[in-house]
């Protein structure tokens, strides 16, 4: 039997980069309590005063009622995954795409938080199952895979691991409505996951017809965007990150997806040229 709504009043979101401080955004503006969880403090700082600016910009808009600062006020920073996750209802992990730190990242945070308290990821391409492996609670683990900017993409996956139960499926369907956004159910628990296995062939794609000297950036982006994209490939990959792009591929790529990575996001990834997030891409 369906056991309802997850009421989800208090959340903690463990990584403060471009998708945690925006997860934390979202749910702050629909009035849940959050614990903002990254390593120091002056990227929890960073983070904070982007949210504020967020905030401002759609307060002007009139795209939220609250005001900035009654929204900022219900987000909380902590440098300690152990402070910030023992009395919330949900955690969602969103720490870079490194296996290892997510794995290490699981099991703490299933180590301190309630027993009943489900653990999401926003992974964009590790199989849910492998790290739930990493919990005592696999029926309470499952992906929550935003979008960026999470303000204000509206789509949001949700993946199913082997071992997620039914009843947390149909709860968090609900909670990513409630938040305001379009949950997509992912039935199959495998990498990329729908959005990301469709997008990395593109990127990529796009990368190795330039690198080999077929066509050039301006001329990719320019047919992409005819054909009616919002963006070009290259301009979608800077807003991405050269990086997180770079890891999505080896990821998917490690894991029996038939795919090369194009040398061109691992040369501009070690020269840090990350796209938008370094001002150059």
């Amino acid at each position: 039997m369906f056991l309802g709504v997850l009421m989800v009043r208090k959340a903690a979101v463990i990584g403060a980069g471009t998708m945690g401080h925006g997860i934390a955004e979202v749910l702050a503006i629909n009035g849940i309590k959050t614990n903002l969880v990254d390593i120091k403090e002056d990227i929890l700082r960073s983070a904070m005063e982007k949210i504020g600016w967020s905030l401002r910009k759609l307060h002007e808009k009139g795209r939220i009622s609250r005001s900035p600062e009654e929204v900022i006020s219900l987000i909380s920073t902590f440098t300690s995954i152990k402070e910030a996750v023992r009395d919330v209802d949900l955690v969602i992990e969103a720490v870079p795409e490194i296996f290892e730190l997510k794995k290490q990242v699981f099991s703490e945070i299933d180590a301190n938080s309630r027993p009943d308290a489900v653990i999401a990821t926003n992974t964009s391409s590790i199989p849910i199952s492998e790290l739930a492996l990493c919990t005592r609670r696999p029926d309470k683990v499952l992906g929550l895979h935003f979008f960026n900017p999470p303000v204000v993409m509206q789509l949001v996956e949700v993946v199913r691991g082997r071992d997620t139960s039914d009843d947390v499926v149909k709860q968090m369907m609900e909670f990513v409505r409630r938040i305001g956004k379009k949950p997509v159910l992912v039935r199959r628990d495998i990498p990329g996951f729908i959005v990301n296995r469709i997008m990395i062939r593109l990127l990529n794609t796009a990368c190795i017809l330039v690198r080999r000297g077929i066509y050039s950036v301006e001329e990719v982006d320019s047919a992409l965007r005819k054909i009616g994209f919002p963006m070009g490939a290259f301009e979608l990959s800077d807003y991405i990150g050269i990086d997180v792009l770079y890891f999505i591929i080896e990821s998917v790529r490690s894991r029996g997806m038939a795919i090369e990575s194009c040398q061109t996001f691992k040369e501009m990834m070690d020269r840090g040229k990350l796209g938008v997030k370094t001002g150059d891409g």
